[in-house]
């Protein structure tokens, strides 16, 4: 399984309805994840990745589609 198809099984895990998002949906826009998901979200990436997110990283604005999250996590291995 790739890195992107890792991230959607991980933000589906959270989501509050089952849906496949495209890599540039907003996330959040779209109603399926909170802010209040963002932090369980972040913590199951930093598993399964085996990278450290730091706390000041913990904005919606970076993890708001498929494609930031995957960037980002790109840039932390």
């Amino acid at each position: 399984m790739d890195r992107q198809a890792k991230i959607i099984e991980i933000v589906k895990r959270f989501a509050k309805r089952d849906a496949a998002p495209a890599p540039e949906e907003s996330l959040f826009d779209s109603g399926l994840l909170d802010s209040f998901a963002l932090p369980d979200m972040v913590s199951a990436l930093e598993e399964e990745f085996a990278i450290r997110i730091p706390d000041a990283d913990l904005n919606p604005r970076k993890f708001d589609s498929i494609a930031r999250i995957d960037a980002y996590v790109a840039s932390r291995q």
